[in-house]
């Protein structure tokens, strides 16, 4: 079967002009030139597309709620172990004991049998909520001895905290609604943890071009664990002070060295800059937060080289990073051979392909393992 538009965005990969994506079996086998591949396969069925095919959309923080446009696959955080069934991509438990009594009392093993015994139709990881740092650590311990995935929120632990307690590494992503200080930043990268960007509460600040420009692996999620507790310890570090000011530091971002820009120290990225009166999200709306990023550092008159094209990486192939699906066969995140045949079909045209993509254009259609499973 083949898919076919007027331009295909595989994202692994240059945009391909009126480009085909032949899939069997729920897999992709190439994704090229239509004239070449409907040459070179032998094609028994194909959909034409008005506008763009662009690799699915992975959230990598949400409530287990009905998928945003274009999302294939989701970090869904939930509750109760009840709630895994139907939740497309990684469900995440939480673990959200309120100290080391209840924890060891009942919670534990709560977890640990949710996690062996329950049927889910999908892989399971732990989703970070405790605030005590004894059961963070077994938390973290949990999710190596099970080889699950890990999610920890930075509105309730430092980088420097999850360090402490083990849980940062490749395995885990961090959902992020708050400014980071540079040694934050650093700590994520050389952790490799990847930075999830949740869209910001009324004391937010997440600083997206700092982050980009010094090579942290960045994804997109729709749903922010929470939001900053300024009087926790975890949080005691000079992002604090910011948080209380509601307003960064000049230290956190150099405009210089993100290019020609008339903003100073206090024209950087503060509460609700993200996002203005007309980029109001609705639910799950990944490509919404990214123009909301672009907008703002248009704004500010900053300039990141290819930031369309990264945004809209982090709204794909970094959540698939994010979740660890990233490689091998059956990734996803990106249309090549041997991916998941996971993509969206949005009403998008343009000489710039990454740029019409953030002008939100609507969906027209999802497929997931090949299915048409919506708009």
């Amino acid at each position: 079967m083949a898919h076919s538009a007027p331009l295909v965005l595989p994202v692994c990969a240059e945009p391909v002009r009126d480009g085909t994506v032949v899939i069997r079996g729920g897999r992709v086998l190439q994704v090229g030139s239509r004239a070449e591949l409907l040459s070179r396969f032998r094609v028994t069925e194909e959909v034409r597309w008005p506008g763009m095919i662009v690799a699915g959309l992975v959230d990598a923080c949400c409530a287990p709620t009905p998928p945003g446009p274009g999302v294939t696959t989701r970090a869904a955080v939930v509750a109760d172990p009840a709630d895994l069934a139907g939740v497309p991509g990684i469900s995440y438990v939480e673990a959200s004991s309120a100290g080391e009594q209840e924890w060891e009392d009942h919670d534990r093993d709560a977890l640990i049998t949710a996690l062996r015994e329950v049927d889910r139709p999908c892989p399971v990881g732990i989703a970070a909520r405790t605030r005590d740092p004894h059961v963070l650590e077994e938390v973290a311990v949990l999710a190596r001895t099970f080889g699950l995935r890990l999610l920890a929120g930075l509105d309730r632990h430092s980088p420097m905290a999850l360090d402490e307690a083990g849980a940062l590494g490749p395995h885990c992503h961090v959902a992020c609604a708050r400014p980071l200080d540079p040694g934050e930043r650093k700590l994520l990268r050389l952790r490799r943890s990847v930075v999830a960007i949740c869209p910001p509460g009324q004391e937010q600040a997440a600083d997206v071009l700092a982050l980009l420009e010094e090579g942290n692996h960045l994804a997109l999620g729709s749903h922010a664990l929470g939001h900053p507790d300024l009087d926790h310890p975890d949080l005691d570090h000079p992002a604090r002070g910011r948080l209380a000011a509601g307003r960064l530091d000049p230290g956190r971002l150099d405009p210089g060295s993100l290019g020609p820009a008339g903003a100073g120290p206090g024209d950087l990225l503060g509460p609700g800059d993200l996002l203005g009166p007309g980029d109001l999200l609705g639910p799950g709306d990944l490509l919404g937060l990214a123009a909301g990023v672009r907008r703002r550092a248009r704004e500010l008159g900053l300039r990141v080289r290819g930031l369309d094209r990264r945004l809209v990486e982090a709204a794909t192939l970094g959540g698939a990073r994010a979740l660890g699906l990233d490689a091998g066969p059956g990734r996803i995140g990106s249309l090549g051979p041997g991916s998941r045949a996971d993509f969206a079909v949005f009403d998008a045209r343009g000489r710039y392909p990454y740029s019409a993509l953030l002008s939100r254009p609507p969906c027209l259609a999802t497929v997931v393992g090949g299915a048409l499973t919506g708009p």
